[in-house]
Parts: C-alpha cells; sequence; structure tokens
C-alpha cells in the first residue's frame, strides 16, 4: 500500500521577516504537527522598507508582501505580490493550501476568493486548504470586493490570540468562512506554542485533509476500465456507441 501524501503548504511569513524567520516560529509545534505536513517557505515580494519590529531578536534579511498608506485603505505593489506568489507556486508546486502569519495571513486568507474571481493565481491549481495566524480582512476595496466577494468554501483553521492586536479583525474574517475552525490561544500577535487542545484540534484538521486528499487522489489514479465498472448501462452504451 503506498503512503499517503502529505499535505503541501506555502507559507508566507508576517510582515518585514522572511522565510527562514516563519520556519523557526512555526518549527516551535510539536513535532507530532511539522511531522504530518510539508512545508515550503518563500521570502516576500520585496525587500523591507522600514525598521523590523522582529530586529535583534530574528537576524535579517527582512522582507514584505507589499505596501500601504498609513491607515492601510491603499495597497502599493499587490499586483506584483500576486505574480510573483504565482510564479513560485508555477516553479515549485503544486500546493494544497496556504499557512500565512500576520500580512502573510492577510494575503492567504484573500487568495481564495481572488482566484475564485479570476483575480489571482488563475494558472495555478486551486487553492484547498488555509491556516491563518494572527490574520485579518483586507481594508483596500480594489482586492477586498474580490476577496470576499463569496463565502470562502475551503477547511480553514484560525488562530486567535487574546493579546493579538488583530484579534478583533481576525474574528470578523471568520464571517467571511464556511465552517472555520479557530484555536484561540492567551499570546499576542505571535505563532503560539500548542498546548494538548490545540494540537489536538490542529491534528485534527490535518487528518481531516489529509482524508480529503487521499479520496481525491483515489478517485484520480482509478484506471479507466475500473471507473467504466460504475457507470450506469446507459451511459456505458453510449460510450460504446461514440467508440
Amino acid at each position: 500500500m503506498a503512503e499517503e501524501r502529505k499535505p503541501r503548504f506555502l507559507c508566507l511569513h508576517g510582515f518585514r521577516t522572511s522565510g527562514e524567520i516563519m520556519r523557526k516560529q512555526v518549527h516551535k509545534w510539536p513535532q507530532s504537527v511539522l511531522e504530518k505536513v510539508e512545508l515550503v517557505y518563500l521570502d516576500g515580494t520585496s525587500p523591507a522598507q522600514g525598521k523590523s519590529n522582529v530586529e535583534g531578536i530574528f537576524d535579517p534579511p527582512y522582507y514584505e508582501w507589499f505596501q500601504t498608506n498609513q491607515d492601510q485603505t491603499v495597497y502599493y505593489n499587490f499586483e506584483k505580490c500576486l505574480d510573483y506568489v504565482e510564479d513560485f507556486m508555477i516553479k515549485n508546486g503544486p500546493f494544497d493550501g496556504l499557512l500565512g502569519f500576520s500580512q502573510g495571513a492577510y494575503l492567504s486568507a484573500a487568495l481564495p476568493g481572488l482566484q475564485a474571481q479570476g483575480v489571482a493565481l488563475k494558472k495555478v491549481p486551486k487553492i484547498k486548504y488555509l491556516i491563518i495566524v494572527s490574520g485579518a480582512k483586507m481594508k483596500d476595496m480594489t482586492w477586498a470586493q474580490h476577496a470576499y466577494a463569496e463565502p470562502i468554501q475551503c477547511p480553514s483553521l484560525h488562530f486567535l490570540g487574546k493579546e493579538d492586536f488583530l484579534r478583533t479583525l481576525g474574528e470578523e474574517m471568520l464571517e467571511n468562512f464556511v465552517d472555520p475552525l479557530v484555536i484561540h490561544h492567551p499570546k499576542g500577535h505571535t505563532v503560539p506554542r500548542l498546548d494538548d487542545a490545540s494540537q489536538a484540534i490542529m491534528l485534527g484538521f490535518i487528518e481531516k485533509i489529509q482524508k480529503l486528499i487521499s479520496e481525491e487522489e483515489k478517485h484520480i489514479n482509478v484506471p479507466e476500465e475500473e471507473q467504466l465498472i460504475n457507470v450506469p448501462q446507459a451511459e456505458t452504451e453510449q460510450i460504446n456507441i461514440s467508440a
């Protein structure tokens, strides 16, 4: 029996950090979680255009995905960001889902909707799963009107910190998702460690998407002659006539 393929996630880091920094943040999670997924870390679109809040904690270089005005209602270089992420996914995919933190979570949570509306990621497979850590809705309506035009259907897991300055905005974002799964933690704007309860929730989420992936691939890999066994007789006859 072939070994099940691990769910593969593209990881999008926080504002003015990096893929390597996010790897270190995520690796606070227990091995029982990390061993069940494949995580690929990407640096942001451009070098940080200002001071990073993690200076002195994590080493540079630092990156950001896009820029905004002061109240974050207008985004700059966002289309460049979308093209950059799509190009990486084309060259290094396919990916089953996205794992985003902070600015990377803003982006990750918006991408399924943007993709469904034909605004972004037109050349790569559908994003099917999300893990959102300290995220919120985008405020630039140029993009938000597409990102949240319809309820986001893909299974999603959201981390909400009690002391996170984005907590309220993260709670509001849940309204745009169908049946979101939520892990509440006592910390602030961070990738939190997992206690026993959080670990159980996350393992359950991974198990769920693993089953969905396995079922999908099982269907794809069924030989054509076996698929015909389950075709109703009338349809089988039609197929024979066409042949």
